[in-house]
This record gives C-alpha cells, sequence and structure tokens, in this order.
C-alpha cells in the first residue's frame, strides 16, 4: 500500500513536471510570435513621433522667420517713424518760431494800427473842422456871388431907368414862397409826398444877404403873364456872342427814342457836384435834363421835368424820394441860357445859377450822402428803370451845349468863366464828347458860337 502510494506519487510529480514543461514550452512560443509585431509597432510609434517632431520643427524654423522678418519690419517701421517724427519735431519747432515772430509782428502792427487810428482820428477831426470851414467859405462866396448879382441888376435897371418886367424871378426880401401848384414828385403818383418834403424845408430857401444885417433876401415867384425872362438880361463877352461851347445837340420832339447814354454814367462816387449846360428850350415846359440809374435806385440823380409840373419847375433829385424844386422859368423864352446846379454833402447846401446869376440856395438836402459810381446816365430822358422806361411827358425839347459835370463845387468865378466862353474849369469827369451813344432823332449841328446855331 505505501508502495503504491509512492508509485502513484512519483507519477504525479512525473505528470506535474510534464505538464509544466509543457506549459512553459506553450508560454514561450506564443511570446515568441508576438515579438516581431511589437518591435513594428514600436518602430512605427518612433518614426510617427519623428516625423511629428520634424513637422514641428518645421513649424517653428517657419514661424521663426516670419517673426524675425516682422521684427525687421518693424525695426524699419520704427526707424522710419523716429525720422518722422524728428521731422515732424522740426517742423513743429520752426512752425512755433513762426508762430511767435507773427504774434510779436501782430503785437507791433496793432501798436502801429493804434497810432494810425488815432493819427486818422486826429486827421479826420481836421479834415471836418476844415471842411466846415471850406463849406463856410463857400456860402460865402456864393452869398457874394448872389450880392453882386444883385448889385449889377440894380445897376442895369438903375442904368436903364426900368424895373423888373412881370413873370421874373425877382430877388426881394420876403418871406418863403409857398410850393406853387404844380406837383412836386418824380413821378406821377409822388404830388402829396413832394409837397410835404418842400414845406418841411423852409430852409431851401435860403438868405442871400446884401449886407449885414441886412434882411434875409429869399425867392418869390410872380405869376407870368407874359413869356418868363430874367430880372436882368445876361451879359455877353465877345462882342454879344457866345463861343467856344463845346458840342451842341438838338432834341426835336418828345420821342422816347431821343436820348444821350453814358455808360458806365461815373467811374467813382461823387459827394459833391457841379452840373452845367448852355440850354435852349422849344417847349412850354422843361423835360429832364439829366437821369442817373442804379440797380438800386433808378432816381439817383436827377434834374427831372415834366408837363403837369408848373411851367419852368425842375426837381434836382438825389436818391430817390429826396428832392428840391427848383425854378427856371427864364428858360422858357426859347433863348439860350447857362444853367449850374452845384451840390455838396457837407451841410446838404445846393446853389442854382441861371446866367452867372445865384438864383436859389438851400441846405440840408442829402447831408453826407454818396452818388454811387458804375449806373447809367442819359441826357433828355428819365429812366424808370436802368437804361430805359422814357416817358415822353419827361422828354427834354430843345438843345443842349457845353454839358460838364465835376465831382466838386465850382465857384461863381469859374461859373462865369464857363457862362463867358473864356474858360473851362479843368477835371471835369463827365462831358457830351464821352458819350457813349446819340439815338433817335437827337442831331448834331457845329456851331463856333450859340448865336449861330439854328
Amino acid at each position: 500500500m505505501g508502495c503504491l502510494g509512492r508509485k502513484t506519487l512519483s507519477l504525479l510529480l512525473v505528470f506535474m513536471l510534464v505538464y509544466l514543461h509543457g506549459a512553459s514550452s506553450q508560454e514561450t512560443g506564443p511570446a515568441r510570435l508576438r515579438k516581431p509585431f511589437f518591435e513594428r509597432l514600436r518602430r512605427l510609434e518612433e518614426q510617427s513621433l519623428e516625423e511629428e517632431r520634424q513637422a514641428m520643427a518645421l513649424a517653428a524654423n517657419r514661424s521663426q522667420a516670419i517673426v524675425q522678418g516682422d521684427l525687421a519690419q518693424l525695426k524699419t517701421w520704427v526707424r522710419k517713424s523716429k525720422r518722422r517724427s524728428q521731422k515732424v519735431e522740426a517742423r513743429l519747432q520752426a512752425l512755433d518760431l513762426t508762430l511767435s515772430a507773427q504774434r510779436r509782428q501782430r503785437a507791433q502792427e496793432g501798436k502801429e494800427q493804434k497810432a494810425q487810428r488815432e493819427a486818422m482820428a486826429s486827421l479826420s477831426q481836421a479834415m471836418q473842422a476844415m471842411q466846415d470851414t471850406l463849406a463856410g467859405l463857400t456860402h460865402q462866396i456864393h452869398s457874394h456871388g448872389a450880392r453882386l448879382a444883385i448889385l449889377e441888376g440894380r445897376l442895369w435897371m438903375d442904368n436903364h431907368g426900368t424895373t423888373a418886367p412881370a413873370g421874373t424871378l425877382a430877388l426881394t426880401p420876403s418871406q418863403p414862397a409857398k410850393p406853387g401848384p404844380g406837383s412836386l414828385q418824380l413821378q406821377r403818383d409822388r404830388q402829396t409826398q413832394g409837397l410835404s418834403t418842400l414845406q418841411n424845408h423852409p430852409e431851401d430857401a435860403s438868405p442871400l444877404p446884401l449886407r449885414p444885417p441886412a434882411p434875409s433876401i429869399r425867392q418869390t415867384l410872380t405869376p407870368p403873364k407874359d413869356p418868363p425872362q430874367l430880372a436882368w438880361p445876361p451879359q455877353r463877352w465877345g462882342h454879344g456872342k457866345f463861343c467856344n461851347v463845346g458840342p451842341v445837340f438838338i432834341f426835336p420832339n418828345a420821342s422816347t427814342q431821343n436820348v444821350i447814354s453814358f455808360n458806365p454814367g461815373f467811374l467813382t462816387a461823387l459827394r459833391a457836384l457841379s452840373f452845367c449846360s448852355w440850354v435852349r428850350t422849344a417847349a412850354g415846359h422843361l423835360g429832364t435834363l439829366l437821369s442817373y440809374a442804379t440797380q438800386e435806385n433808378d432816381n439817383k440823380l436827377v434834374l427831372h421835368g415834366r408837363d403837369s409840373l408848373a411851367p419852368g419847375s425842375i426837381h434836382f433829385v438825389i436818391g430817390d424820394p429826396a428832392f428840391r424844386e427848383l425854378p427856371l422859368q427864364p428858360l422858357l423864352d426859347g433863348q439860350w441860357h447857362h444853367v449850374c446846379i452845384v451840390w455838396t454833402s457837407t451841410e446838404g447846401r445846393y446853389w442854382l445859377h441861371v446866367d452867372r446869376r445865384l438864383v436859389a440856395t438851400g441846405s440840408r438836402f442829402r447831408v453826407g450822402y454818396e452818388i454811387p459810381p458804375g449806373g447809367s446816365l442819359v441826357v433828355g430822358q428819365e429812366q424808370d428803370c436802368l437804361g430805359g422806361g422814357f416817358d415822353s411827358a419827361e422828354a427834354f425839347v430843345g438843345t443842349v451845349a457845353g454839358l460838364a459835370i465835376w465831382d466838386r463845387v465850382l465857384v461863381p468865378g469859374e461859373i462865369a468863366d464857363l457862362a463867358s466862353g473864356r474858360k473851362l474849369p479843368t477835371d471835369a469827369v463827365l462831358t457830351l464828347a464821352n458819350a457813349t451813344s446819340v439815338e433817335g432823332f437827337v442831331g448834331r449841328i457845329s456851331c463856333s458860337c450859340l448865336e449861330h446855331c439854328p
């Protein structure tokens, strides 16, 4: 029994050893079979890792190159920015220096302008004083001219033993005359306004004293029964002839086509003027001698006559609606007469001379006013619009000669020279020779002396 047990144990041990050896053999065989697979797998992993490493290195190199390029561009931009900043800084410094110099210059100019303004103010005051003195002297000159005219008239009447005929314009010490029955307007719808204007300016009939403190002499108008004439006949020089009077133009009828044009009328502004002309009328009323219009106002300067006005009456207009009515009844006798109308914006004084004699004067008419340049000036018609709008009722019918305009006040001596044909005052701003067009039936004639004109 014991021996059988030992044989069984031995068999078990052998079997165990065989089993173990077989088991170990089975385990070693698959391991050997799996080893190449893992090797290949390892190699693939290493190869993939190497490719990834190389790709990452390549990407890193590329990124580094891009960064280096960006850094190079940035460095270039920084250098350029520095240069630009330096230039801008230099310009700013130059600008600052320039502004500083300009500020100093402006400060200096301000001081100089202040000194100039003070000097101009002083000069203006001095000029105003001189203008006032000149206005006073001019008024005294015209007053002396009026006194001389009156004395000459009295002397003529004393020598001829006669008195002034009816229907004359006499200068006598009396109250100022009231407006006549004629309308005092430039256009037909201004009669009421014209009457109030004349009545509100009684200073227009300013005194013409014979001697201080004699009573003032004002204009009085005797209603004409016969064709009116001057209280004294005009003196004539050169053996009864009026010569050297310049161009002569005839306006044969009241056609609206008859006009003499000057365009432009005045080249500079006028603060004073003297209008003088020889006139011979061929109608029972005075038409419009002169009309100056601008875009702003068609009645900047007008010597306006109309068939509905009082016979021989004319409106002296400066800047519509301001006007003064002037008595020119002596011009209706169909003879030649010399007319001068003088105005200055200083104190608004004006004077009317007929055949050398002062027959009307006034003041406060358009004080400080300035007649602008660049308008349209016509002779023989009244403009209701720039260069047109003529009305036959306002047309001049007759003859004009030697018409001229000055931008200053002519003194009585110059007016006497004009009326005598002895001398034409210099610096006239406009004469008939400056006409740009002569239209309609207006005719120019040549005659050495007015007595020879048809």
